[in-house]
């Protein structure tokens, strides 16, 4: 499996679309919400927007490993899986951990921005639990983004993922605040992974761990997607 991982990981980060739109889109945006309007000054404000948009960032990158698994469906990739010794479980993690990889750059890049662009300051500690936090912190979407790919077609996964991108960062609060929100969709956010995710983003900026609800809402959402990703693999294992 590990070799399995090796391999999707090369194949996704040749991809050059990826990576730069992966990346730079957060990035833009980024610099866009805190850099122009009413929050140029307001670091409190910058430190929160790069943790959402360092999210956004994984959350699009992590479903987008979903767009890779339809592809492979149709080019009959998955039919030369089947005739390995790995198991359905195995190939779904072995791809959710090379889509955990590639989630990476897309945060980096966020973080970067917000340090040497917008003068973010956090201690040592809180950047490395705020990278590790969203690094981990993504894996529920990947699992998403596969579990689609394996049950859609490559043009319908991208539609399907590019509506769950969107609406999840939308109502999880990491383009606008969920103290926003009208009181019905704020109760709504709050139980969302997208917003739960970045959660454990701005516990890490503010020095502290995140809450046990977080944790449990993720870990929640972790083995529901998981369990669709497995279910979904096995459904496209007999229809080949």
């Amino acid at each position: 499996m590990i070799d399995y991982v090796r391999l999707e990981v090369r194949r996704t980060l040749r991809d050059t679309t990826f990576v730069v739109f992966g990346t730079g889109m957060p990035v833009l945006m980024y610099l866009l919400f805190t850099n122009i309007g009413g929050g140029e000054g307001d670091q409190g404000w910058k430190t929160g927007t790069m943790v959402g948009m360092a999210a956004y960032g994984a959350l699009g990158s992590a479903l987008a490993t979903g767009t890779g698994v339809a592809e492979d469906k149709s080019i009959g990739w998955l039919r030369q899986l089947r005739i390995t010794p790995m198991r359905p479980r195995d190939v779904v993690l072995g791809r959710a951990l090379s889509g955990s990889v590639t989630v990476l750059p897309s945060v980096l890049a966020v973080l970067a921005a917000g340090a040497l662009i917008n003068d973010v300051r956090l201690g040592a500690g809180q950047w490395t639990a705020l990278l590790l936090f969203l690094w981990l912190g993504a894996l529920p979407f990947t699992l998403l983004g596969i579990g689609n790919g394996y049950r859609l077609t490559a043009q319908t996964t991208g539609v399907v993922n590019v509506a769950c991108n969107l609406g999840l960062a939308v109502v999880g609060g990491l383009w606008f605040p969920v103290s926003e929100f009208p009181g019905w969709l704020r109760a709504i956010g709050a139980y969302t992974p997208a917003h739960r995710f970045a959660d454990l983003g701005w516990s890490a900026a503010d020095g502290h761990a995140p809450g046990p609800g977080t944790v449990a809402v993720l870990a929640a959402w972790l083995l529901a997607f998981g369990s669709y990703a497995v279910v979904s693999y096995r459904r496209a294992a007999r229809t080949m």
